[in-house]
């Protein structure tokens, strides 16, 4: 629920009149008006409402037609959303972007609402623009996870980038990012965030305004190429979290930050553990480059390139061979680039890599399938299950899948509308980082690690599986009835190991049966995962599932 009233307050203030861009509607129904003669009538108004804008016109919902606010229930808004897209699209127009207040707020006028309840209901405003929802070519949508020590300066150096700010030497950039309040009053992530830019034949296209939420979607609207992060935690207690943005999203690329004041870390070895165990083509940024002298500077590329051949990667300093190489040869070699969102220096090496790196292999002509990472219910809308579409296409109206639930069914669910970084869109492919609003099921009922599948798949979920690993680290032996976390996909689950000949030692290379210990999931052979217990770890391949 938005708590600038400032667009409400321009439309009412402004008012409905004939030739304008503004219309209020108390409610829109699908029996009333979306019948054969109404539903033409109705499109034909709102293709001369974003004519008379401009190209863009303001619907007022929960508004009778002299301005005062009646306010609608969720669920009769959602569904006049549903009308007006309906509407929209067969006016060769499209919704931009919906906010929603609740009646308690007071009108324009000062006065309460006319409901007399506080609560009541919801009032929105609908931005309706020209021209169907522009699609980024999937092929030119690149998502990059970060990852590094807790203070290496990631995020700051993502804020940086998406929005071209220098930050302010205190980490200030990193607040333009989709983090939480407690977050970025702390200065430490706790979850996943997110941010997006993009290219266009001018060059990059930044936010100007990274607190607006519709300045993300103009970035989306506009850019001919989208390069998405996936911003990770460096905190060492969140590690699972980590792992879990590392291993759960269809990322193309990883970015290990190293800050130069500090130099490599356990964790920052850690986190390049889990990048080269997945088999992610990863480049090293060493940030802070401004907070030390050139001489330290030296020192820290050449502990970081240490690190790397100590795991059997060849570092290529962009110092040293140029950006050009790094685009080349990335996924064979590991791209070392010396960076400083307070000085600049590095930026526009980042640029030219993220404009130019090719998008990985996409699944985009499979089945559909999402796993869920996070869930949340917006107002008006309903619930809404976020995370990066791992296969096929997904468009709204789609009737889809979901679960496995706890006792291993699966619940029938529409799609009512998909967003990407806020921007409204009709469909999305494989790769694209999406929050799908459902219709058929409660916010409280998804759960982190279900997936999403089409209404025609006959999934069964899996219980147990075997699995080919590899122990990275480990004190002793793993043996039978060891309990490790399993990080598959998005989900993290406690399971049990029984390992072919009773036992598994540190690097070793074998097979062991792994079963979750409280409910099923959806598993596929082929998939690759990380478990960790402690200061264990080590990455697995599923090979077989286990159906009864």
């Amino acid at each position: 629920m938005s708590a600038d009233r400032a667009p409400l307050q321009r439309a009412l203030e402004r008012g409905e009149e004939e030739g304008g861009p503004i219309e209020f509607k108390t409610r829109l129904t699908r029996d009333t008006h979306l019948v054969e003669g109404r539903m033409e009538s109705l499109a034909a108004q709102l293709r001369h409402r974003v004519l008379s804008g401009d190209g863009e016109a303001t619907y007022v919902v929960g508004v009778d037609d002299d301005g005062a606010i009646a306010g609608i229930s969720p669920d009769a808004f959602s569904e006049s959303m549903d009308v007006l897209s309906l509407l929209a699209e067969d006016a060769d127009a499209h919704i931009e972007d919906v906010e929603t207040w609740g009646i308690e707020e007071q009108s324009s006028s000062g006065n309460r609402t006319s409901s007399g309840e506080v609560g009541d209901g919801l009032v929105g405003v609908a931005t309706v623009r020209e021209g169907a929802m522009l699609e980024t070519d999937d092929d030119e949508h690149v998502v990059v996870g970060t990852a590094g020590h807790v203070d290496h300066g990631k995020s700051t150096l993502v804020g940086t980038l998406v929005t071209g700010e220098r930050d302010d030497g205190r980490g200030g950039t990193r607040s333009f990012l989709d983090v939480q309040p407690h977050e970025v009053e702390r200065g430490l992530s706790a979850d996943l965030s997110y941010a997006v830019y993009g290219f266009d034949d001018d060059g990059p296209v930044r936010m100007d305004n990274p607190h607006r939420k519709t300045d993300r979607a103009r970035v989306v609207r506009e850019a001919d190429r989208l390069v998405s992060f996936v911003d990770t935690v460096g905190h060492e207690p969140w590690l699972r979290t980590t792992i879990r943005g590392l291993v759960g999203q269809k990322l193309d690329y990883g970015l290990l930050a190293v800050a130069a004041d500090d130099g490599p870390t356990k964790t920052t070895r850690e986190h390049l553990g889990i990048l080269l165990a997945t088999e992610l083509p990863t480049m090293v940024a060493i940030t802070k480059t401004d907070a030390v002298n050139s001489e330290r500077v030296e020192e820290v590329e050449t502990e970081v390139e240490a690190m790397l051949r100590e795991v059997g990667e060849t570092p290529l300093p962009t110092e040293r061979y140029g950006v050009d190489a790094a685009i080349e040869e990335i996924g064979t070699t590991v791209p070392v680039l010396r960076t400083s969102a307070v000085g600049g220096d590095g930026l526009d090496d980042l640029d030219t890599l993220f404009e130019a790196l090719p998008k990985r292999e996409s699944d985009a002509a499979a089945p559909f399938r999402m796993y869920i990472d996070r869930s949340y219910s917006v107002t008006g809308v309903g619930a809404v299950a976020s995370g990066t579409i791992n296969a096929g296409t997904v468009e709204a109206g789609d009737e889809l899948l979901l679960g496995p639930m706890s006792d291993g069914s699966f619940r029938e669910v529409e799609v009512r509308s998909i967003e990407m970084h806020y921007h409204r869109v009709d469909k999305a492919q494989a790769g694209r980082i999406v929050g799908i609003a459902l219709k058929g099921i409660e916010e409280s009922e998804i759960e982190r690690g279900m997936a999403l599948l089409p209404r025609e798949a006959d999934p069964e979920p899996v219980r147990e599986f075997e699995a080919e690993v590899v122990v990275l680290n480990h004190p002793t032996k793993i043996g039978e009835g060891y309990e490790p976390v399993v990080h598959l996909e998005t989900l993290s689950e406690a399971a049990v190991f029984r390992p072919e000949g009773g036992r598994l030692l540190p690097g070793d290379n074998g097979r062991t049966s792994v079963r979750f210990k409280f409910r099923p999931y959806l598993v596929e052979e082929g998939q690759r995962f990380v478990f960790r217990e402690g200061q264990s770890k080590g990455v697995g391949t599923v090979r077989s599932l286990d159906t009864r």
